[in-house]
């Protein structure tokens, strides 16, 4: 049972966006920040923070466009993203942080790290990193069909427009292996995150943007290393060889990478199985004891 009242609710103002903020926990303690995917909104991370709200100083946020996060949307790109990303933790002054990110989410924080490399750990779950092994094979995969559409102008938005909550289960539904793991309150809530039209292209420009985000993800590979620490997380049912993902980020110039699979579940960990999710980033964070083997 999560208690709604654990969570404070505030708006931050960084260049030209107004960020919705979610926090729970010490105000003192090491701080873990969370960036949802598409097509949900903090929410999806609200168990998680529940469960580590007693050994950390943990935030969520609504990305620039969507549910309570309004002004400038940026243009989609990772980058942009990142960008307002940094801004937020120096305006909130977090330090010692863990910035973790699930889906697009994902594909920020990467972004970040490569762009800013000022957090002392990173975590990346459920997603391809656009321009980063297995790129290539994810695209070529039919079953990521909606990559295409989401990036056609206008197309989308037309016809999910008041269909919100039946488009997003369709995806909520096929890409975890007990749907009612997602609550109807929660499908609910990211169909409202998204009711506007402006909230759908907020979404719809992080698929219209892949190409651009392989780019500049390329362009970093040519770079120097990537120093932060690493931690790729993926559902044991989500598909794909977690192997080619980590050699993908390594190939790429992250040299110091490890891994881990939340059992059970498939695309959606943070929701399918909270405990085991927050267990392992709490590790890797050192906010519980290390892991033996």
């Amino acid at each position: 049972m999560v208690d709604n009242q654990m969570f404070q609710h505030s708006q931050v103002e960084v260049d030209g966006s107004s960020v919705h903020v979610v926090e729970a926990g010490a105000p003192d303690g090491k701080p873990v920040l969370f960036l949802h995917g598409w097509p949900q909104s903090w929410r999806t991370w609200q168990q998680v923070m529940s469960l580590a709200s007693g050994q950390a100083r943990v935030l969520a946020i609504d990305l620039p466009g969507v549910g309570r996060s309004t002004g400038n949307a940026t243009d989609g790109s990772k980058s942009e993203l990142a960008a307002v990303v940094h801004q937020l933790v120096a305006a909130l002054g977090l330090e010692d942080l863990t910035l973790v990110g699930h889906d697009a989410g994902g594909m920020v924080v990467y972004s970040y790290l490569r762009r800013f490399g000022d957090v002392e750990r990173a975590v990346i779950m459920d997603t391809v990193i656009p321009g980063v092994d297995p790129w290539g094979e994810v695209l070529r995969n039919p079953y990521i069909w909606h990559f295409a559409f989401h990036s056609i102008p206008d197309l989308p938005e037309r016809l999910v427009q008041g269909r919100q909550r039946e488009y997003f289960d369709y995806f909520l539904d096929v890409l975890t292996p007990d749907p009612s793991k997602i609550t109807s309150e929660a499908r609910n809530a990211y169909a409202a995150a998204y009711a506007e039209e402006s909230a759908l292209t907020a979404g719809f420009s992080w698929y219209r943007t892949l190409t651009q985000d392989a780019a500049a993800n390329l362009a970093a590979s040519d770079g120097p290393p990537a120093t932060t620490p690493l931690l790729y997380l993926r559902g044991e049912r989500e598909g794909g060889r977690i192997a080619d993902y980590i050699e993908g980020f390594r190939t790429a110039g992250l040299s110091d990478v490890r891994d881990g699979v939340v059992s059970g579940a498939g695309h959606f960990t943070q929701e399918e199985n909270p405990d085991e999710t927050w267990r392992l980033i709490a590790h890797f964070a050192g906010l519980l004891a290390p892991l033996c083997g």
